[in-house]
């Protein structure tokens, strides 16, 4: 990272990125817990992981060290593996079901 892009994250408090982290960590849990659409609830989960990943960026920034930002890196290569695997599964159960409601796959229970 350079040295103007490093200086401007420093130049904020770390305090705003943890309060920040947390209130997208917060909207991505409450998402998960209250909503019935499995697109929303994957939607919900890719925020609470980019919450930490910003999180994670901010302390690495704020330490000087470039550990956190690679790790960042590797963990947004496994989210589209993860994604990838997920929309498929997602693409299996509205072929059966015809809905993305949740409580729909209570259908595919024995």
């Amino acid at each position: 990272m350079n040295n103007a892009v490093s200086a401007a994250i420093q130049g904020v408090p770390l305090n705003y990125y943890i309060w920040l982290s947390t209130a997208l960590f917060v909207i991505g849990v409450l998402g998960v817990l209250y909503r019935r659409n499995i697109i929303i609830i994957f939607m919900c989960i890719e925020l609470m992981l980019n919450a930490v990943n910003l999180l994670l960026v901010a302390f690495s920034a704020h330490h000087g060290d470039g550990a956190g930002q690679v790790f960042v890196f590797f963990i947004m290569a496994v989210a589209a593996a993860e994604v990838a695997v997920g929309l498929a599964i997602l693409i299996v159960i509205y072929n059966n079901t015809r809905s993305t409601d949740i409580k729909v796959l209570n259908k595919l229970k024995w």
